[in-house]
């Protein structure tokens, strides 16, 4: 990359080498240019870059013109600024006017005081020359004008914020007329506006620019103001002193994360790129799925993660098991300081976004269960970031991020024991690998049976080994440890229709870890395609899973959990039926006879 060059995209799309500009050409190829610039230093394939500059009305010869305007883009930058990677082309980071403002909202986001914060919105916004990517047409280019205009907007307000705290009422309020005269529908600059009026002695204006902004919403939409704007008007009819002197409640610092394990122990291939993809953004709000077998792990290092990432996100960290908590997003909204929320689900999501954009918050949602849930928690764009858990992978959620958590390695099961045991792992490793070859990698079987041997400090490792496991479903009495192991598939089964928790029970009844799906159709006495659909809806929940081909397979724990289920749930008339029908498959198959 040669010195000196630097691209601007915050106004028209233009290139400079020192204090030379460069030629671009016509706005299609400079639209290139500047998608490219906003990817990032990512590959862009021919095919997107159609899609961004001309849409479905793309003319036949576009890919040959996307060559070309790439062609004598190359000719006119220096050489290898546009690079061919993986069948498509890149631009690999450079000096970019809105990477600098990026870069300068972040360090807003960060910087311990008012002063340092209005320091550096004052040089984000000092980059600006304009309308974003002016010129430029195309859904892409009209969708990055939106988000950087929102951008810069939320930006305004902020200084505007950092102003009014440092008691620049007076910059403060210009600054808020030019945003309120282009969009007087806008709540945040009038919310500000009236705190600017009201600390500079004029609370007579401060309410009229209330009643203005009423009247605007009821004759254009119909609505009345938000809560935020409500607030603001009744703390000021009310002389609330903290308009003054206090920070507002919203700004507050929660830190919600549970406590992280001691030593964390395995994941180290998971955890680097789960880091990296909860960087805040600015375009969009980063979201990271983990999804699982209960009890595999994804909380435990969901909240370790969250405690890595916690110094990324200065405004906060906030908590919320979707599977325990009534009404989650009441419950986040007072974590952030609001007390008063408004009545309707639809105002307190809309409450929630204003009060978490452009903010540096990390928000854990735990045990999801499904999209509609979750949509509604998403915070505001501009800093926040998401990470979730779920049992089930959760579609359509916008640019998700999915992994998927299976049991820990060998090398990392035994260290997770000897972590909880001691020295018997050290002393019998061989023993202590049998012992974990049971456990499926399953973080939760692994500390179960590690409670266990530890409450037994007379127990060598071999015994633990005779004396473990699921005992017969008439025992007299369960080991401890049974309750603790099977709880997170006692859970798992409750969610299930009763044909799949069926369909899981019996076909955990044979000998062996796997089943082919003629076999299950047989067991459950179903056509085929109908025990796929079964089978297949049990490996989305990670309760069995594809071996190859049409077998599947269950991990140890919970065929042993799902077989004395089928024994007790079935009944043992049912669960004999299935098991001969069962060898009647077995016993047709070695003679040869066609299932």
């Amino acid at each position: 990359m040669r010195e000196g060059l630097r691209f601007e995209v915050l106004g028209p799309v233009r290139a400079w080498l020192g204090e030379i500009e460069i030629p671009l050409g016509p706005p299609q190829q400079r639209a290139i240019l500047g998608i490219l610039l906003l990817r990032g230093g990512r590959s862009v394939t021919p095919d997107q870059l159609i899609s961004a500059v001309w849409g479905p009305e793309a003319p036949q010869a576009a890919t040959g013109m996307i060559r070309s305007y790439v062609s004598r883009l190359r000719r006119v930058l220096p050489a290898g600024v546009i690079t061919s990677v993986g069948g498509g082309y890149a631009l690999p980071p450079t000096s970019l006017d809105a990477t600098d403002f990026s870069r300068h909202l972040a360090e807003a986001r960060a910087a311990g005081t008012a002063h340092a914060t209005a320091t550096h919105l004052r040089a984000a916004l000092d980059l600006w020359r304009g309308v974003p990517l002016a010129g430029v047409n195309g859904d892409y280019a009209e969708s990055e004008r939106v988000r950087l205009t929102e951008q810069r907007l939320a930006a305004i307000e902020d200084l505007a914020a950092a102003d009014i705290e440092l008691g620049r009422h007076v910059e403060a309020a210009d600054a808020l007329d030019e945003v309120i005269a282009g969009e007087p529908l806008r709540e945040r600059p009038r919310e500000l506006l009236m705190h600017a009026l009201y600390r500079a002695g004029r609370q007579a204006d401060a309410l009229a620019v209330f009643a203005d902004v009423r009247r605007r919403l009821d004759d254009e939409l119909g609505l009345e103001p938000g809560p935020e704007l409500r607030e603001m008007q009744r703390r000021i009819l009310t002389s609330d002193p903290a308009l003054v002197r206090d920070q507002p409640a919203h700004h507050r610092h929660p830190a919600q994360l549970p406590p992280d394990l001691p030593r964390f122990v395995g994941r180290s291939e998971l955890m680097s790129g789960m880091v990296d993809a909860l960087n805040p953004a600015d375009a969009s709000v980063p979201l990271l799925g983990l999804e699982g077998l209960a009890g595999v792990g994804k909380t435990a290092l969901a909240v370790h993660i969250g405690h890595t990432v916690a110094a990324r996100f200065p405004d906060g960290q906030l908590f919320a098991d979707l599977g325990r908590t009534t009404d989650p997003l009441s419950a986040l909204l007072r974590a952030l300081g609001h007390t008063d929320l408004p009545a309707s689900e639809a105002e307190r999501a809309t409450l929630w976004r204003s009060s978490t954009a452009g903010r540096r918050l990390l928000v854990v949602l735990d045990n999801a269960r499904d999209t509609h849930q979750v949509r509604a928690l998403l915070p505001g764009t501009g800093g926040p970031a998401v990470l979730i858990t779920a049992r089930q992978r959760l579609y359509s959620l916008p640019y998700g991020h999915w992994l998927r958590l299976t049991g820990l390695r060998p090398d990392e099961s035994l260290a997770l024991l000897e972590e909880l045991v001691g020295d018997r792992v050290r002393r019998d490793p061989d023993t202590a690998r049998v012992l974990v070859s049971r456990t499926a990698g399953l973080p939760q079987v692994i500390a179960g049976i590690a409670t266990r041997i530890a409450s037994r400090p007379e127990w060598t490792l071999p015994d633990a080994l005779s004396r473990l496991g699921r005992p017969r479903e008439d025992a007299v009495v369960r080991p401890p440890e049974c309750t603790v192991i099977e709880e997170p598939f006692v859970s798992a089964l409750d969610e299930l229709a009763p044909a799949q928790a069926r369909a899981f029970r019996l076909l955990a009844i044979g000998d062996g870890p796997d089943i082919s799906l003629p076999a299950a159709a047989a067991v459950l006495d179903l056509p085929a395609r109908e025990t796929a659909l079964l089978v297949e809806s049990l490996v989305d929940v990670h309760l069995i899973a594809s071996a190859g081909g049409d077998r599947y397979v269950y991990p140890e724990p919970v065929r042993h959990f799902a077989r004395g289920r089928a024994y007790t749930d079935d009944g043992p008339e049912a669960y004999q039926e299935a098991l001969t029908r069962l060898v009647r498959f077995y016993s047709a198959q070695r003679d040869g006879v066609p299932a």
